[in-house]
């Protein structure tokens, strides 16, 4: 058996934090597959170069990707010694020369292409850092670009995983450097396309990668290291007196994330849930601590409520415009005009005459939905609302959580009551 660790960006931000990771790695008994992010703050860094190539500002674009580089050998200076020092920088230089070829080639035009062979950079400059520093500590690791494992459609910015493709390859790639001794050390996020081009594989696309390489090796285990002690039942940013779940369930954690909560992403748990395999969050910072585990099943079944707040909604109201009842066909096609749009609903509710729908204020994607709909209906928009979804919900914490809110839109089940608010009554 084997298990897949994954590191995100803050646990490798700094040479120090690499350097703490080290008693994770060696007292795990089993082989080993890691995924790791970009380093810190790489990604954003990349998302501007993108932004100004796209622009067509492409002496902008190189000198901030200089840096970038400049900045990852700088790393890897002060991380690594000698011959170690060397492997490094060769790789660095190498995803440099894409890095700038991928500048060059990017169009406005071509937004999200371009985007995918930029940003997918990121990744690689970490692991091949991580890899040596691996290697000069003594520990067995292959280096693998994981775009020549995980194979996917065109979609980019959000590819869609050819399973049976990719499991062909993971197998064929890794299962043999894992039985010859060896660890992977591997990219999250990222893939190729079928017609040969980088891609990445959205929200929490890290996560993704962990999980579908442990589905396709039969792991026994996936661990995603972060710098909180486990799954709390809020964000702590913007809630007090939070509490970690000590266990939870693979259906509860996807329930948590289809209404917002920046847990674990539903793809993410999908080919663990398939496969039995349980997710285990811990902190690289206190590795001794318990964590959470997300399984099938937990002893159990008592949470607290569970708190999601999503800011910067939007409230849209579409109103036939001759008055006629909003039925089957109506709503047909304005759920057509919303998965035309690839516009994800957060609440909806229909009466008589009218369908309302809450969705995430993105301007350029909201401006196209108003165009779209108003060709047929009548469209009224309330904005700056802030929806709150509770699961296990309590009337007390019901009531703490929305005093002194105006109430747009409620909707109540057993389990679950989600809110749509604004400002103060």
């Amino acid at each position: 058996m084997m298990q897949v660790y994954k590191f995100g960006g803050a646990s490798i931000a700094t040479p120090e934090r690499m350097r703490q990771l080290l008693p994770i790695i060696q007292q795990t008994k089993e082989p080993l597959v890691i995924v790791v992010s970009a380093l810190g703050k790489t990604t954003n860094a990349l998302e501007d170069i993108v932004s100004h190539a796209c622009l067509g500002e492409k002496e902008e674009a190189l000198k901030l990707a200089t840096d970038l580089i400049d900045n990852h050998i700088n790393f890897a200076s002060v991380l690594l010694v000698d011959v170690y020092k060397s492997q490094a920088k060769e790789k660095i230089i190498s995803f440099s020369d894409e890095l700038k070829a991928a500048i060059g080639k990017a169009s406005g035009s071509k937004y999200d292409f371009s985007y995918d062979q930029i940003v997918c950079i990121g990744e690689l400059l970490s692991t091949a850092i991580f890899n040596a520093f691996l290697l000069q500590e003594g520990f067995p690791f292959q280096w693998v670009d994981v775009r020549s494992i995980i194979s996917t459609d065109d979609t980019f910015r959000d590819a869609r995983v050819l399973w049976k493709v990719s499991e062909k390859k993971a197998k064929e790639i890794l299962q043999p450097f894992l039985l010859s001794g060896k660890n992977i050390i591997t990219q999250g996020f990222i893939g190729r396309s079928d017609s040969g081009a980088s891609v990445t594989l959205g929200r929490e696309g890290s996560d993704y990668t962990a999980a579908m390489l442990a589905a396709m090796l039969g792991a026994s285990a996936v661990t995603i290291w972060k710098d909180v002690e486990g799954l709390l039942n809020a964000d702590p940013k913007l809630f007090s007196n939070t509490v970690k779940i000590e266990a939870i369930t693979y259906h509860e954690v996807i329930e948590m994330s289809y209404y917002g909560a920046q847990v674990i992403h539903p793809k993410t748990i999908k080919p663990l849930q398939n496969s039995k395999i349980p997710l285990y969050v811990k902190c690289f910072l206190k590795p001794e601590l318990k964590g959470t585990i997300i399984q099938n099943e937990v002893d159990s079944m008592f949470y607290p409520p569970l708190i999601v707040l999503k800011k910067n909604q939007i409230l849209l109201q579409v109103t036939t415009r001759d008055f006629s009842f909003v039925t089957e066909d109506n709503l047909r096609h304005l759920y057509g005009i919303f998965h035309e749009l690839k516009i994800k609903v957060n609440l909806i509710q229909n009466a008589a005459i009218s369908f309302v729908a809450c969705i995430d204020h993105a301007e350029d994607k909201v401006h196209a939905l108003i165009n779209r709909l108003s060709e047929d209906y009548r469209v009224f928009r309330n904005e700056n609302a802030e929806l709150l979804t509770i699961r296990h919900y309590t009337p007390e914490v019901l009531q703490d959580l929305t005093r002194r809110r105006f109430i747009l839109l409620e909707q109540k089940t057993r389990h679950t009551v989600q809110v749509l608010m604004s400002g103060q009554s």
